[in-house]
């Protein structure tokens, strides 16, 4: 098993193409070829953590911070992030980060919240991502082979729909030219083929993947596809998730349950402006960005982290803030490395680590 076979099954749930300008996920130490022996997920790579894959024979870390996400200009131990690359190095263990892209999909972090909440009814708070009509011609006997590939390939996805097209038959006309090689019609011979008009809605981070392979499949040697943009968004990329639990409860009794589903410290959180809760937003790490857009999708109260002084006074009593902490929020992301993992490739030795990363005490 080789570490391209573990990562591209994370990277088919969560796109590295979804990530932020400014984040540095993927494969941050070793070659995608190296063979894998055993896997160690964790949320934090630290000094520690390594030591503890160098103990466990463990040559793959799957991580969900990136171990940094600056760029580097040496590799002179100086700092704790160049220690554990040049520790790392030597001892041929391979460092890989799904962050971001991670927090950018429906069942990602911030669904692995919700999944601990027992929310139903969920939906994207945020979504992002933009979408495109891909519509292609073909030859009328090949139009089901090759919509096929590109359906098989995530192609067509609206919502949990799944190998969605339109499909429409007319005539195409073309004329070979000189140093062409028609699969069907002659050169310098006007031709008119019967073919299928596919019309396939296309995620932005599948666009070109999807170009690609219209390219590799199509019969002709010049396939035409046309690219519209579409106004609405995505529905299953984005961030922070707005759902419901399934009956309202008492607010200080769901607080204490969030308390203890997350190993919280400590809670920090705006008055209590509702006796009862039901409608849920979370997001996973920090999620002050997205305090708006809770309220206007009418949360009882917003869960996630890292909340500022002023952060506070926003919601003016129309929603309860809970701030639960950045590393408690994303805790449960190692859970969703494990089930994308032992999935497709059940019997691989993969472990959680041992280390508590979260860098913040409480006394």
């Amino acid at each position: 098993m080789q570490v391209k076979d573990l990562t591209s099954v994370i990277e088919e749930f969560a796109p590295l193409s979804l990530q932020e300008d400014y984040d540095n996920a993927g494969l941050l130490c070793g070659h995608p070829e190296n063979e894998v022996s055993s896997v160690l997920l964790c949320t934090d790579v630290t000094e520690d953590v390594v030591e503890e894959a160098i103990a466990g024979n463990h040559n793959l870390v799957i991580s969900h911070h990136p171990l940094s996400i600056k760029a580097l200009k040496n590799l002179v131990p100086d700092n704790w992030i160049k220690r554990c690359f040049i520790k790392a190095i030597k001892n041929d263990i391979n460092i890989y980060a799904a962050h971001t892209n991670m927090d950018a999909v429906i069942n990602g972090v911030s669904g692995k919240m919700a999944d601990k909440l027992e929310l139903i009814e969920r939906e994207i708070l945020q979504p992002a991502g933009k979408l495109y009509t891909f519509c292609f011609y073909t030859p009328m006997e090949e139009a089901e082979r090759v919509r096929a590939a590109l359906l098989d390939a995530g192609a067509g996805a609206i919502g949990n729909y799944s190998h969605c097209s339109f499909n429409t038959q007319g005539s195409g006309t073309f004329l070979p030219g000189e140093n062409t090689h028609p699969f069907c019609g002659e050169r310098g011979e006007l031709h008119t083929e019967t073919e299928i008009k596919t019309e396939i809605t296309v995620p932005e981070h599948l666009l070109s993947s999807c170009i690609r392979l219209l390219n590799e499949v199509h019969p002709y040697e010049e396939p035409v596809c046309n690219i519209i943009p579409l106004e609405n968004q995505n529905p299953v990329t984005g961030f922070g998730i707005i759902g419901e639990l399934e009956q309202a409860v008492n607010t200080h009794e769901f607080l204490q349950r969030v308390k203890s589903i997350f190993h919280c410290g400590i809670i920090r959180h705006s008055p209590i402006c509702k006796p009862e809760v039901k409608r849920v937003a979370v997001c996973g790490g920090s999620g002050a960005f997205l305090s708006q857009k809770a309220m206007q999708a009418a949360a009882d109260i917003y869960i996630s982290g890292d909340f500022k002084y002023h952060d506070f006074f926003m919601t003016e009593n129309r929603m309860i803030l809970a701030d639960i902490g950045h590393y408690e929020s994303e805790q449960y992301t190692k859970e969703i490395f494990y089930e994308l993992v032992t999935k497709k490739i059940s019997k691989f030795a993969v472990q959680f680590s041992k280390i508590n990363t979260n860098p913040i005490n409480y006394l």
